[in-house]
């Protein structure tokens, strides 16, 4: 009777231990789960901050006169008065 139960709480050491080493291996599983994802995420916030300043960097020359000018070359295809505009035929 004795040696049954010296065997019986070995085994359910084993199985506890096996169930505690289990739920270790999947909280660690997890655990790089979620540093991966920080990664990604710190990696994305990085990134739009520094579209942000580049956007804080247009936002204060919008106003400037060299910017307004430049806009409206570049995309309106509008001129100073009395400026010479060469059209290049040969394309």
């Amino acid at each position: 009777m004795k040696l049954i139960k010296k065997h019986y709480k070995k085994v359910l050491l084993i199985i506890v231990a096996a169930y505690v080493v289990s739920i270790l291996m999947s909280q660690q599983k997890m655990l790089n789960s979620y540093n991966a994802e920080i990664k990604s995420y710190s990696a994305q916030i990085e990134k739009e901050e520094n579209t942000n300043k580049d956007l804080n960097k247009i936002k204060e020359n919008v106003n400037s006169p060299e910017y307004i000018e430049q806009m409206a070359r570049e995309k309106l295809g509008m001129y100073l008065p009395n400026e010479r505009v060469y059209i290049d035929i040969g394309k």
